[in-house]
Parts: structure tokens; sequence; C-alpha cells
């Protein structure tokens, strides 16, 4: 790249002729110089040129420079505008700042100084801009290549933990093993965990990559499968469900079904052993504008000072639970996607509840035939 490419690249636009020739004459040894008379031809030079700083005159005949800088704004985002004027327009010149269109006002007749030193800057920030939307651009991809990784990796991962949990199971058929102290119970054991995990990690990278569906979600039906699912892990737990959904509801029925198979796994698996009526409320109240499901469970609780680091990753409450602490991260991170929102009150020893709140994207309100 030459030295003429490397020049910082200004375009002044002015409807004075005077005034262009005379900011060429000024800066033309310091930067690269477009001039233009008039907004039409200011966005044909930057329609064809790479520039970094714009300065243009507020008061020309067919618009204003806050006008001008309005359309560049959205069509030439990255270019630091400086606007120029002799005029005291205090409203316009103030409005125009709030709504972060310009980086500097100047006054007319400018001082070179002054002015060169605003152009500095401007070009200082502008490289700031495009060095951290660089690194932005390095991070994102880093992060793309690490959740391919992860994952392609945890699915290899299952083929030999399902080749030795077969290996577990043929010996216990055959009975080939002699095992007094249950060496293969705690292996299974082992195994089962580390599946598990890999299951989240999975789970969490179709939340994180799958975009956004979309779709009709029956809560009766989603959230039986999810107690179907979990009533697995405890089968003493009593399970009430009441649903309420006048209205059909739309949201990301595969998002929606993470973060309830998480909940209300949570909900059974933090049960007290000796409880003798474990038990698990769900009530959800769906209308046009928003589903509100509250997930109550008497099990364990949590204690007061876990409850602000509960939806950290990998942050546990109860070490004597068999958690991996990754799920209300995932309910989390999953909720942010489809916009919804999540609260929790607990006490230790009497149980918890977590109330969830997720936008209705409904497209056509129909009521649901009974």
């Amino acid at each position: 790249m030459s030295l003429y490419d490397r020049q910082i690249k200004v375009l002044y636009i002015d409807d004075e002729k005077n005034n262009l020739v005379a900011f060429q004459a000024a800066f033309r040894r310091k930067y690269r110089i477009f001039t233009a008379s008039s907004s039409a031809e200011g966005m044909s030079i930057l329609n064809n040129e790479h520039i970094h700083i714009i300065i243009a005159d507020q008061r020309m005949p067919h618009s204003t420079g806050v006008d001008f800088f309005q359309i560049v704004r959205k069509a030439h985002p990255d270019p630091i505008r400086i606007l120029l004027t002799g005029f005291t327009d205090a409203e316009s010149i103030i409005d125009a700042i709030n709504k972060g269109e310009i980086y500097r006002y100047i006054k007319k007749p400018w001082d070179e100084f002054e002015l060169q030193n605003a152009i500095q800057n401007a070009y200082d920030i502008y490289t700031t801009r495009q060095q951290l939307k660089g690194k932005i651009h390095e991070l994102e991809k880093t992060n793309s290549e690490l959740n391919r990784f992860v994952y392609s990796t945890s699915h290899d991962l299952r083929s030999p933990l399902a080749s030795v949990m077969g290996i577990l199971n043929l010996a216990r058929m055959e009975n080939s093993v002699t095992d007094p102290n249950n060496y293969l119970g705690m292996i299974e054991t082992c195994v089962n965990k580390m599946d598990i995990f890999i299951q989240k990690i999975i789970e969490y990278y179709k939340s994180v990559r799958v975009e956004t569906e979309n779709t009709h979600i029956d809560f009766a039906t989603l959230l039986g499968e999810s107690i179907d699912m979990c009533r697995m892990q405890n089968p003493a737990v009593k399970f009430l469900l009441n649903i309420r959904q006048p209205v059909k509801f739309f949201n990301d029925a595969f998002r929606v079904s993470v973060i309830m198979d998480n909940l209300i796994s949570n909900a059974v698996k933090y049960q007290k052993p000796t409880s003798q009526d474990p038990t698990v409320k769900v009530n959800v109240d769906a209308d046009e504008s928003a589903g509100v499901i509250e997930i109550e469970d008497n099990g364990i609780g949590i204690l007061e000072q876990h409850l602000n680091n509960i939806f950290n990753m990998f942050f546990r409450s109860n070490n004597n639970v068999n958690g991996l602490g990754i799920g209300l991260y995932i309910v989390k991170e999953a909720l942010m996607r489809i916009g919804g929102d999540i609260s929790v009150r607990s006490e230790y020893g009497v149980g918890t509840t977590f109330r969830l709140t997720i936008p209705n994207r409904i497209t056509t309100l129909e009521p649901v035939l009974n």
C-alpha cells in the first residue's frame, strides 16, 4: 500500500465553491481531499471511495448537513461525521449530537489548527472502531470454530461410552465377572454421568447455534412430554399440572422444551431424600401477549447466598446432589434467545419456585377449540 493510499481520506461538502477551494488549499498536503457542492455529489463520492471522515456544511440549498448525515449514517455508517456551519442553529445541532449523527460541531470560518485536530481525533476514533470490529469478527470466528469442535467431539465421545455400557450389560448378563465390591456399578454410574454431561453440552450447542423458529406451542403436550421424561428420575414424585391456554401460543418450541426439561428435571433431582410426599407443581397461564409459567417443588431449596449464582455455568448450589451445574445456564441462555425472563424464589429446606415469562409471538389470534 502506497503512502498516498494510507492518507486520511476526507470528504468536504459545501455549496459555496470558495469554501471548497479554501479547504482543498489548506489541507491537501496533509490528507486526501474530496470535495462536493451538493449532498447528491457527496453521496456519489461515498459510493465510490473509502472515506474516513465527512465534513458537511449545515446550511445547503436542498438539504441540511444534519439531513445528509441521517442518510449517510444508514448507507455508510463507518466514516466519522463533522458538522461545519457559520450559523447558530443550536436546536438542530443539539438534536444531531444527541442522535449520534455527528462527532464534532465546528463554527465557520474554521480555525485551521482546530479543524486539523478534529480530523486527526476523528480518524483515531475511526481506526479504533475498525480494529474493534476486526477483533469482534475474529472472536466470533474463533467462538464458532470452538463450538463446532465441542459439538463434534461430544458426538464422538458418546460412541465409546455406548460401547462401555454395552460391555457392562453383557458382563452382567453372562455373569462372567465376579464383582463383590460392585465395581461394575461404580463404572456404570460414572459412564452415565459422563453421558448426561455430554448430552448437556450438545443441548447447549443446539440452543446457541440453531436459528430461532417461531412455531405453535401446546403447553399440555410439551409439558406432558417433559414430565414423562423426568418422571423416570424419581417415580415417587407427584406432578400437579395446571394449564390455562385460551389462545394459540407461538414461540420457539425447541428452546421452550429445553427450558422445561431442565427446570422440571431439577425440581425432581433436588427433592429431599426422605420426603414422604415429593411434589412438583407446574402452572401455566398463557394469553395473547405472554405465557407465565411457574415450576414449584417442595425439595431441599437453595441457600439465599447462592441465588445470584445459580445461572452461572458449572455453579452447583448443593454438592450432595449429583448435578452438573450447567442446566440452569442453558435455561438462561435459551430464554435470552426467545425474549423471555426468569426469576426464582427459594427457602432452604422448604422448596423452590421458578417463574418464567415467555412472549407470545402469535400472528393471528384464534381461540383454542375444546
